[in-house]
């Protein structure tokens, strides 16, 4: 089992900026990518920002140029710094892992979730 715990959000005016934290823990072989995503109230959960175990990134472009994603393999774990934040980016935002591990010879993944961490933007 594997779990991951976020931290880091909170209330801030908009311009300003958070950082969020997510440490994975349990017994598991390897972490592949990871990854922050958010759900806004109403709409579906979206993707924020990912990255691999090699240090590739992704991002929604909604939020390039102002949220930057950073990872740890050592400690196993995951940030988002986010910065000029807008009322827009107001959400739960949870951190993901795509957990490795062997069935018999296969390489699979399974996809672990924390619990969430609310981010409130005021204007």
């Amino acid at each position: 089992q594997v779990q991951l715990v976020e931290s880091g959000g909170g209330l801030v005016q908009a311009g300003g900026s958070l950082r969020l934290s997510c440490a994975a823990s349990g017994s598991f072989l390897t972490i592949d990518d990871m990854g922050w995503y958010r759900q806004a109230p109403g709409k579906q959960r979206e993707l924020v920002a990912t990255t691999t175990s090699g240090g590739s990134t992704n991002y929604v472009d909604s939020v390039k140029g102002r949220f930057t994603i950073s990872r740890d393999n050592a400690k196993n774990t995951v940030h988002l710094q986010m910065n000029s934040l807008k009322p827009e980016d107001t959400a739960v935002y949870y951190c993901n892992a795509e957990v490795g591990y062997f069935e018999s010879v296969m390489y699979r993944t399974r996809d672990y979730w924390g619990q969430g961490t609310q981010v409130t933007v005021s204007s």
